[in-house]
């Protein structure tokens, strides 16, 4: 008899295949003696549409809602219905005797398997594999010691509820809304919230009025000094006429130095990456979307198998992975970070390291590298920035803290207060591995703004009692700021943290909320950001996020509910107790019908209106109804406003192509060879003569040698390229 491993992609059902032996490869599934390897896509099988139930679903009307199935039912999705099949076959097998679910080790990972094995009738004995990462010896250890399946029905029914709660609340609200007001309106408790953070920073960017204020510095003796108010504390005034006053008595007195105190101070290294804070650094560094850096990190996990999970949100790891420390730091013992891997073995963990804690880690421990031999000319140039984020940041917690001293002046001219501080490298510890990049790092994080002229200077040896007469003092004006607009990296910290946008003052949905992440999962917040994009309730200027009109009357339109943080964190509170078996599904989805129909009710009791702000002149080519202009993540397009038709062109796109003059991004407008290229600087270039240049800049270099040369650049990771090849190639632009 043999055991039937269902994994959830079907890269990592051939890793799993190839480790347990099942060499015979056939069309969906791979066999071996003792097993049968086969694979999801993803999600198989879904939750069924409501024409599914009954065929007047089919066309959306306001008073067929809400749609309350008795029991929520499955399908087979029909796109990978032919995988699905493939799955069941195996599954039906007399030589099947028990089942190991393998699919990501997860709330929707379990979804995915369970509702596959429920859909297929299965009864056969069930076990659990549950690893972190895919390496051979993961894999292998995995095996070993299997889990009961029965551990994690819980979790299933978890999972079953949250997408039955979303399917209810969801569907039915969206077609309520969209019905009323005869508009593309999507709503859910998660990305109505999002939006709403969103719409409540701009209206606090809008309603803030700027205010003058008056630093006021000291030279003296090669040093500067900065006021500090006596009674605040702080290093601005908001009276122009004070600070006159300020500066004119300092003019006229002496400085002298009334203390000069020296700290040793520690900077340890920042925790480990989660999926959100690496989302986040890789936002803010090279500006990658969310979605894109859950693609790098799962190609980086189930491809090149040199990271762990990448969908946690934890930032620690368990104390039972501190005895493989030893062989991932041989396993990134290249390129760059040789050097850094070698000082990191040789020092000594301390009994209870910071980055380990079991309390902390709920499914993945935080994101690391695996044991897997690393090949950096393997990955891509994207997959080489997010892997060099994870390792430096993984050698950097078993390194040394940084260690400096830090020095504390003050002084007095009259009866005011100046200070001045100056800091030195003792040892960089941990710092090393980001050279210069960390050099303004040893300004404390918590420093204000007041002192940025006056925190990172080189002092001289200064005692207590010294004078300065001559003192040079400056006033400078400045205007406080409206709070930043968000940006895909900022939005995802508020999802995680949504805490301060809570209108409830609940100290245990605030906590809650903390607990499980905030709105949306660390898996499903890319989506949701990329969906909010895809229709057009959110568009980029730059890197900054606006909200269009159609969002702007959404958030009017919408019930109160489903824009408050609040409600996922109450969802969260029952779905955890239910995956921990402390509360009943049954209670729980009871409760979620009964808000389903309170929330219709809302919305068709609600007196407002929708009109589209963005309607152009030009006519739909298939239903004649006249189109509307709307900015997508890189695109401007026009769409049809009946959204039953559905049609849609665009009619400019960002490209990759960059301006000869300025070197940005450039625009592509219209079509073929009749498209025009279009620089923000003024440049416009016809496709013709775009080809035109760009062959005369590639000439007699072939994508071969380019290809070979992004290698080889690879390859000498970090370390300054000064061949011929690289010079001859420094010109071409590409």
């Amino acid at each position: 008899m043999k055991t039937l491993v269902i994994a959830e992609k079907p890269s990592v059902g051939r890793d799993i295949a190839r480790v347990l032996g099942c060499q015979k490869k056939e069309n969906g599934y791979q066999e071996g003696p003792a097993y049968v390897v086969t694979w999801a896509l993803g999600h198989l099988v879904t939750l069924q549409d409501p024409e599914d139930y009954d065929k007047k679903y089919k066309e959306w009307k306001l008073e067929a809602l809400p749609m309350m199935p008795e029991r929520l039912k499955t399908k087979v999705i029909p796109q990978t219905g032919k995988q699905y099949r493939v799955v069941a076959g195996q599954l039906e097998r007399k030589d099947i005797s028990r089942v190991v679910i393998a699919t990501d080790a997860g709330r929707e990972g379990e979804l995915v398997a369970r509702w596959i094995l429920e859909k297929a009738h299965c009864k056969k004995p069930l076990s659990r594999l549950w690893i972190s990462s895919v390496t051979d010896k993961a894999i292998r250890e995995g095996f070993a010691h299997l889990k009961d399946a029965r551990e994690y029905e819980p979790l299933y029914h978890a999972a079953v509820c949250r997408a039955e709660a979303d399917w209810l609340v969801g569907i039915n609200a969206t077609r309520a809304l969209t019905c009323k007001y005869n508009a593309q309106l999507s709503c859910g408790r998660v990305q109505t919230p999002t939006l709403a953070m969103i719409d409540r920073r701009e209206q606090e960017i809008r309603g803030f009025v700027p205010e003058p204020y008056y630093r006021i510095t000291a030279a003296a003796g090669g040093v500067v000094y900065s006021w500090k108010d006596a009674k605040s504390g702080g290093g601005r005034t908001f009276s122009k006429e004070r600070a006159q006053a300020v500066a004119d008595a300092a003019r006229q007195g002496v400085l002298t130095i009334r203390n000069v105190e020296k700290k040793e101070k520690k900077s340890p290294a920042p925790l480990l990456y989660d999926l959100t804070e690496l989302q986040r650094d890789a936002s803010q560094r090279f500006g990658f979307s969310a979605k894109q850096t859950l693609n790098l990190m799962q190609s980086l996990y189930e491809t090149h198998k040199v990271l762990t999970y990448p969908r946690t949100d934890s930032r620690y790891l368990t104390s039972d992975i501190l005895p493989t420390i030893r062989e991932r730091l041989e396993a990134v013992s290249v390129g760059p970070y040789r050097e850094a891997a070698a000082k990191a073995r040789k020092q000594k963990l301390p009994a209870h390291p910071a980055f380990v804690n079991d309390g902390k880690v709920s499914d993945h421990h935080a994101i690391i590298p695996t044991e897997q031999f690393v090949q950096l000319t393997a990955m891509s140039p994207d997959e080489r920035k997010i892997y060099d984020l994870v390792v430096r940041r993984f050698l950097s917690v078993l390194l040394p803290p940084c260690v400096y001293e830090e020095t504390s002046v003050t002084a007095v001219i009259g009866d005011e207060t100046f200070t001045a501080k100056g800091k030195r490298m003792l040892q960089p510890g941990w710092r090393e591995l980001y050279g210069q990049e960390s050099s303004t790092g040893l300004e404390a994080s918590g420093e204000s703004g007041d002192e940025e002229e006056t925190g990172s200077q080189n002092l001289p040896l200064l005692e207590a009692g010294q004078k300065f007469p001559g003192v040079k003092v400056t006033v400078r004006e400045g205007k406080t700021k409206p709070p930043a607009r968000f940006t895909e990296g900022t939005l995802l910290a508020a999802m995680e943290n949504p805490v301060r946008y809570m209108e409830s003052q609940d100290a245990k949905m605030a906590k809650v909320l903390g607990e499980t992440g905030g709105l949306g999962t660390v898996a499903t917040r890319a989506d949701i950001i990329e969906k909010l994009f895809n229709s057009f309730l959110m568009e980029k200027r730059g890197n900054e996020i606006y909200l269009t009109s159609k969002a702007r009357q959404l958030l009017k339109l919408v019930p109160a509910d489903l824009k408050k943080p609040e409600l996922t964190a109450s969802w969260e509170m029952k779905l955890t107790d239910i995956a921990k078996g402390r509360e009943k599904p049954k209670a729980f989805m009871e409760e979620i019908r009964s808000y389903t129909e309170e929330l219709i009710q809302e919305i068709r009791q609600e007196e407002g209106t929708f009109r589209h702000e963005n309607l152009t002149n030009k006519k739909c080519p298939s239903c004649g109804k006249r189109l509307l202009a709307v900015n997508g993540k890189n695109a401007k397009l026009l769409v049809c406003q009946d959204r039953n038709c559905g049609y849609r062109e665009t009619v400019s796109r960002l490209t990759n192509a960059r301006c000869p003059n300025c070197h940005k991004r450039m625009e592509m407008v219209g079509k073929g060879q009749d498209a025009v290229f279009v620089c923000s600087c003024g440049h416009k270039e016809r496709m013709d003569k775009f080809e035109e240049r760009r062959q005369k800049e590639g000439r007699g270099v072939s994508k071969k040698d380019v290809a070979r040369y992004l290698k080889q650049q690879n390859k000498e990771a970090q370390e300054p390229v000064n061949n011929a090849f690289a010079e001859a190639l420094k010109g071409i632009r590409l």
